[in-house]
């Protein structure tokens, strides 16, 4: 099906273009969302006499975007969450729990704009990009810790995971002859 883009879609097009989608695409995400137009005349005819208002709107949301993003640059937010030794959490951080914590400080961000493949499931700093507008996204830092003593420590780059956190052991001292001699009897003597 090809299709009027009323806005800038990432790896489709820019606002005006007429591309061809999927049938399903265009049915299930892009005409019911109004970010798109079926490309016909009477279509074609009514998306440049609306042009410009369009353009107007999404120059502002643009830059309401960006005024957001600029409040973002450089924060880290804390996720105080429960984990094992190791590291590992008992559950996991997933989109909902980011936008959970940008709405306690105030920030007004959907799950759909917070780009995370994969939830988090360990302790430590996490980059979660935001993309807050089609053209603006930015990068924050998440910090998912046991409490947030922890936070603290571990945002000075202290890591909590390695075998000197955890076992109190130099992990540069440990040698692997310390852990397998071959030459040792099956009762651990050596011959």
């Amino acid at each position: 099906m090809e299709v009027i883009l009323l806005e800038r879609i990432a790896k489709l097009g820019q606002m005006g273009e007429t591309v061809k989608v999927r049938d399903g695409f265009a049915r299930n995400y892009l005409l019911p969302l109004g970010k798109a137009l079926r490309a016909n005349a009477a279509n074609k005819t009514r998306f440049e006499s609306e042009r410009s208002t369009l353009e107007a709107r999404n120059l502002e949301r643009k830059s309401e975007a960006q005024k957001v993003a600029e409040k973002l640059e450089g924060k880290s937010f804390i996720i105080v969450r429960s984990a094992g030794e190791t590291g590992q959490l008992y559950g996991s951080v997933a989109a909902r729990d980011i936008v959970d914590v940008l709405a306690a400080e105030g920030f007004n961000i959907g799950r759909n704009q917070v780009d995370l493949n994969h939830p988090i499931k360990s302790i430590g700093l996490h980059n979660v990009t935001l993309h807050l507008h089609s053209e603006v996204e930015i990068a924050v830092a998440v910090n998912v810790a046991r409490s947030a003593e922890e936070a603290e420590r571990q945002a000075k780059g202290e890591s909590l995971t390695s075998a000197d956190a955890i076992y109190g052991v130099d992990e540069d001292a440990l040698k692997p002859e310390d852990f397998f001699n071959p030459e040792a009897d099956f009762d651990g003597e050596e011959e």
